[in-house]
């Protein structure tokens, strides 16, 4: 673990400060919790019949696939955090024939760890390090009413309390949210936000659905074509098997595939810059960030701006 990264955001250089987090380079971990997924439970709701039919007929060749490819991350929370991570992709869900008010988070099958548990390490985390940002994207929601999103929503409220920036929040640079004490941009998938000021839109997450790199950097080279969105958003470097790609592939994994195109992907985000520009790129997501240097990759993508500043202030003398 990079130590000069665990608490990398008040570490920037002071002409960063007032740079708008939309415009800054930051780590993202995609599916972030599903370092944590339990073998043994159901599959969630959203999953096709066929494929619930052939998990319930071959349980014992079914499962071990489905772990290999849906665990994404090998790191828990707190180690992300650590390491520099400061979008967490959450996807929530409320257990099938679950009489208890307990969510999960999901990918394929859910986790042993509830979500409530995990955020209250994440507060925790936030507590001693008061100068450190994270954006906590929310979605899915497989299986929750109304009532189980207001239960929720009133429990984040009450667990990250101040530390919440209110979506109204017009001025989002680290300068502004240190003065006010915000260490939380809660994104929330679902209708609900428009009822709750502390909840934020959902963030547009640029997904390629490949599994080459190659496929990967085309898909993204064409979405900078087309011009970045104004706010936040999230550039996926997470490679996507299908279904034909893992029956013909038995002896690979999800990370055994990311490690092996990690390098073309390397290469690839080290020529990206952050900022305004239409082709800057913001948010940048990955998958198995423990092993793999995407933090240190994407932080340093930042002095890029200090040297452009530098040359404009050149510039303009």
């Amino acid at each position: 673990m990079d130590p000069s990264c665990q608490d990398w955001m008040s570490a920037l250089p002071e002409e960063l400060w007032d740079v708008p987090l939309t415009n800054l380079a930051i780590p993202g971990s995609h599916d972030a919790m599903s370092y944590c997924l339990d073998i043994n439970s159901p599959l969630v709701r959203s999953e096709s019949d066929i494929f619930r039919l052939l998990d319930g007929l071959f349980y014992c060749f079914t499962r071990p696939a489905i772990f290999k490819w849906a665990t994404t991350q090998d790191k828990s929370i707190e180690v992300q955090l650590s390491m520099g991570i400061r979008f967490f992709d959450l996807r929530i869900a409320h257990k099938p024939n679950d009489s208890s008010s307990d969510l999960y988070f999901t990918h394929v099958i859910y986790t042993h760890l509830t979500v409530l548990e995990t955020l209250f390490s994440v507060a925790a985390w936030l507590e001693s390090h008061p100068k450190e940002i994270v954006i906590l994207a929310c979605s899915h929601f497989e299986g929750m009413d109304d009532r189980c999103h207001e239960s929720f929503i009133f429990s984040l409220k009450k667990l990250f309390g101040s530390k919440l920036c209110p979506r109204e929040e017009s001025v989002l640079t680290l300068r502004s949210l240190w003065a006010s004490g915000y260490q939380v941009i809660l994104s929330y998938d679902s209708q609900t936000t428009v009822r709750h000021q502390e909840l934020w839109p959902d963030i547009p997450y640029w997904w390629a659905n490949q599994c080459t790199a190659q496929g990967v950097i085309s898909y993204l080279d064409r979405k900078k074509d087309l011009g970045r969105p104004e706010g936040f958003f999230v550039s996926g470097l997470n490679l996507t098997a299908d279904k034909y790609y893992i029956t013909t592939n038995p002896k690979q994994s999800l990370q055994t595939l990311t490690f092996s195109n990690w390098e073309h992907l390397r290469k690839w985000l080290e020529e990206q810059i952050p900022g305004s520009d239409p082709k800057s790129l913001n948010i940048i997501a990955g998958d198995f960030v423990g092993p793999l240097p995407l933090c240190s990759l994407v932080i340093a993508l930042n002095q890029k701006l200090v040297r452009k500043n530098a040359r404009q202030i050149q510039k303009h003398y």
